[in-house]
């Protein structure tokens, strides 16, 4: 299931690389905490917690249009974020990137931008049955106000896209693909490279949420087609509050403000406002700044590991894991895609996720459990929810065995 392609393992000093992160080493209700929540959130590192802790004691000021030092070194601070990210990204322009709260604000952005100056009634916005609410419910609301019509792909029981019917549900009113590219519930991986094709071949644009994909693949938003592609900070071992809307500059040129303020203006006056150039026009008020360090931090720390080293000690870690899910018994496992990332989603016979996780929790064993913000999939599942056990290239073999033994023993509650 390895998601970096590689000719060769490298060793991966697992200890070392959970030495910098502080969180890791205390105690939950009496146990060493194992954090397998990380779909949810990935932890973050000294790195970036000294940086946005350096930024407020010696650099705090607003950015841009200042005329002294801390604004200067906080302006160089922001924008240099900014091209770390479009490096990141593949090496697209910085103007193509802007910051924002997060993947949910990313996607809303360009729902009420691009959106509702380009949809029309009778107009299809293309989405998938395992969409995180994030990547429905804004589409809804558009769809409301614009009269377009949302079409939806389903799922196998399996938990992998049906293309064939994709691939019938793309016609001359599509618009717009609006499409995960890693499920958050289920961990599956889908084909968006293919998805993108299909979708320009049919005329419409393609919007992918990396949310759950970034801390995995090595991206190239231009090779891979996407018109947009969000993802967030917290879940790329950056601050919460932070995150990327990446959209070709001819888009983002065409598409209006979204929100009116101070940094997105060229001119106020009350007979008119004109607006100054992307990246800026989209980022009206004072920024998350501080934030924005602590992302351009987490690419810098990220760039120092081997990539290829540390999603090899993921992979062997999700084997381990699913393997002895797949064994036990009263187990059962949801989400069986051949492609999938270091996320077990599952069931305990006889028992509802949620008290599943509490007794999880009191051995010191820290899970998500719930709908995942994926009600849809739940629905098409027949289920309320699962248990889910999410991995990074942080954890270790003894803590997927401790998980599995705290499981064992959380059965004879039940």
């Amino acid at each position: 299931m390895s998601i970096i392609q590689t000719a060769h393992r490298a060793a991966f000093d697992v200890e070392a690389v959970r030495s910098q992160f502080p969180i890791l080493h205390q105690d939950v209700n009496g146990y060493p905490l194992v954090y397998l929540d990380n779909a949810a959130s990935v932890q973050k590192p000294a790195a970036v917690i000294d940086a946005i802790a350096h930024y407020y004691r010696h650099d705090h000021a607003n950015v841009h249009r200042g005329a002294h030092a801390l604004a200067t070194r906080a302006t160089d601070a922001f924008e240099g974020a900014r091209a770390k990210v479009a490096a990141f990204l593949g090496g697209v322009a910085r103007e193509e990137i802007i910051w924002t709260r997060g993947t949910t604000e990313s996607i809303n952005l360009v729902a009420n931008s691009w959106g509702r100056a380009n949809l029309r009634a009778g107009d299809e916005i293309v989405l998938t049955e395992m969409e995180h609410h994030a990547n429905i419910v804004p589409w809804q609301m558009v769809a409301a106000m614009t009269g377009a019509r949302i079409r939806v792909v389903p799922v196998t029981d399996a938990g992998e896209l049906d293309m064939d019917a994709f691939r019938n549900l793309l016609g001359e009113r599509t618009r717009l693909v609006a499409v995960t590219q890693v499920s958050n519930a289920l961990g599956t991986i889908n084909p968006v490279a293919e998805i993108v094709r299909l979708a320009h071949a049919a005329g419409a644009l393609a919007l992918i949420d990396g949310a759950q994909a970034v801390s995995h693949f090595v991206m190239d938003v231009r090779t891979l087609g996407a018109d947009f592609y969000v993802f967030s900070g917290h879940k790329l071992f950056g601050p919460t509050g932070i995150g990327v809307l990446y959209a070709r500059r001819e888009l983002l040129d065409a598409m209006p403000p979204w929100q009116g303020g101070g940094q997105m203006i060229e001119k106020v006056a009350f007979a008119g406002t004109t607006y100054t150039e992307v990246p800026w026009k989209f980022e009206a008020g004072t920024p998350n700044i501080a934030g924005v360090v602590g992302m351009g931090a987490a690419l810098e720390w990220l760039g120092t590991l081997d990539r290829n080293a540390a999603q090899a000690h993921e992979d062997a870690l999700y084997a381990r894991l699913d393997a002895a899910l797949a064994a036990m018994p009263g187990v059962r496992r949801i989400g069986t895609a051949p492609a999938r990332v270091s996320v077990a989603s599952f069931l305990v016979e006889g028992a509802h996720p949620t008290d599943v996780g509490h007794l999880l929790d009191q051995q010191g064993i820290a899970v998500r459990a719930g709908h995942h913000c994926t009600m849809p999939l739940m629905a098409r599942l027949g289920i309320p929810g699962t248990v889910r056990a999410s991995v990074a290239f942080y954890n270790t073999a003894a803590e997927i065995d401790r998980f599995v033994a705290a499981l064992e023993k959380v059965k004879t509650f039940i």
